[in-house]
């Protein structure tokens, strides 16, 4: 931990362009939010103390991360501007007397590489603060900076205060800081509302001191914000471009990266093949030799050495090694299924465990069960598990096998090696032997229908 290095992340705002009750840094990307992706950035830094200032939404964002000890919250009551939003801090950091970063909670796609550079370059040069820079085609919107020959910020310029020709720099204040904090808190209580919105702007301390670097990141992607919905998904892709490309370059095939998605929180073992189509979301790991999709969606899935996964959805579940599932099928809730079985077409499995060696290859519902090894569900198997009121267990033993179009109504025990008989409906517990729970046939070779008869 660094004992000199603290940092302050603005989140008051509102983010009103995102049309949204949920505050701008809560929504997602990439498995995270937008803020706790910000958030993660810093934890790289090993920073001491780290301030996040809340105001609209303050409660929520509290909430959620309320569980990161680390993080402190400071109260913006009122929205005056970001500058002002820095002055809630100053009682946190009485006498403190080391650096400070200062970040924007909607700009998540800096790495931590930067930041430290950033933070290396103010220590070195012994400045009062050192700003972020970026060169932008398109520099419309943002303050301009202006670089002395000796590298020093002579002035920041908005872009509204831009004459034509200053328009022209593409140089541009990408809003992130590192500061002595000695320096910036002294000059803080300087500042002054003298511009359109009536508001205490950070930037404007930097003409309050004496000298102020400046740091050029070498991809402007980087210093992205987010402030609407276009935005949001505009980040959502620049990141998903780089998890696959370091997936990719660390032995991960991605058949068509162009059609898939994957969380950077997600992990890929080498020699794993994700096909066209594939979505792979939250705490999901695949390990090597599996086969991913098409057209498949895991979300906070463990999928084992050399499964397969193809046109399925796996749901907070695990899949054994060598296990097959798919076409159309569909595990969540805790499901567990192990070692060496087929889950086939049009397969549901919730909150249930299967042993090894287990198939259900076609049409069956298996929920709230603990199946055992070598068992064989005939197509069409369910288990009825809900009695309109309650759930219910069922238990199946090794090697039990059941005939196409069984119900097995739960409570329910069957024992080792038992089978049930095709259509059955079977309702009470079986030990062992064979169960037919059907009616027997009939045939009446004279029948006719009424009409027929009547005629």
């Amino acid at each position: 931990m660094v004992a000199d290095l603290a940092a302050i992340v603005l989140a008051a705002g509102r983010g009103t362009r995102m049309r949204s009750s949920l505050p701008k840094v809560l929504h997602t990307l990439s498995g995270r939010t937008i803020l706790e992706r910000v958030l993660a950035n810093l934890e790289a830094l090993a920073i001491e103390r780290c301030y996040v200032v809340v105001g609209y939404g303050g409660e929520q964002i509290e909430a959620h991360l309320g569980s990161q000890s680390q993080v402190h919250f400071v109260e913006q009551a009122e929205q005056r501007g970001t500058g002002h939003a820095v002055q809630q801090v100053l009682p946190y950091l009485a006498g403190f007397g080391g650096q400070v970063l200062i970040l924007n909670g909607d700009a998540p796609l800096l790495r931590p590489e930067t930041l430290r550079a950033l933070v290396e370059v103010q220590r070195a040069s012994g400045a009062e603060a050192t700003i972020l820079t970026a060169r932008l085609a398109d520099p419309t919107g943002y303050g301009r900076v202006f670089l002395g020959d000796d590298g020093c910020v002579q002035r920041v310029v908005e872009h509204r205060d831009c004459s034509d020709f200053e328009r022209r720099n593409p140089l541009i204040n990408a809003g992130i800081y590192c500061y002595s904090w000695p320096h910036l808190a002294a000059v803080l209580p300087d500042l002054r509302p003298e511009n359109d919105q009536a508001e205490l702007y950070l930037p404007d301390t930097l003409a309050l001191l004496a000298q102020v670097r400046a740091f050029e990141v070498g991809d402007a992607q980087e210093v992205f914000g987010i402030n609407d919905r276009v935005q949001l998904a505009e980040a959502g892709r620049i990141l998903n471009e780089r998890t696959l490309a370091r997936l990719m370059r660390a032995g991960v095939t991605i058949v068509d990266p162009a059609s898939v998605t994957i969380d950077e929180t997600v992990e890929v073992a080498p020699d794993a093949v994700i096909e066209p189509q594939s979505h792979l979301r939250g705490r999901t790991r695949v390990a090597a030799g599996c086969r991913i999709g098409p057209g498949s969606l895991l979300e906070d899935a463990v999928i084992e050495a050399g499964a397969e996964i193809f046109y399925s959805i796996v749901r907070g579940s695990q899949v054994g090694p060598g296990t097959s599932v798919g076409p159309y099928a569909h595990l969540r809730a805790a499901s567990e299924v192990g070692a060496h079985c087929r889950i086939g077409n049009f397969v549901e499995i919730k909150n249930t465990t299967v042993g090894a060696h287990t198939n259900a290859a076609h049409l069956s519902y298996l929920g709230d069960a603990s199946v055992g090894e070598r068992v064989n569900f005939g197509g069409g198997t369910v288990i009825a598990n809900y009695d309109g009121r309650d759930k219910h267990r069922t238990e199946i033993a090794d090697g039990v096998g059941t005939g196409a179009n069984s119900v097995l109504v739960a409570p329910l025990k069957l024992g080792p090696g038992v089978y049930v008989a095709a259509g059955s409906t079977v309702t009470e517990d079986v030990a062992a032997g064979m169960v037919i729970a059907r009616p027997r046939q009939q045939v009446k070779p004279d029948w006719q229908p009424r009409w027929q008869r009547d005629t």
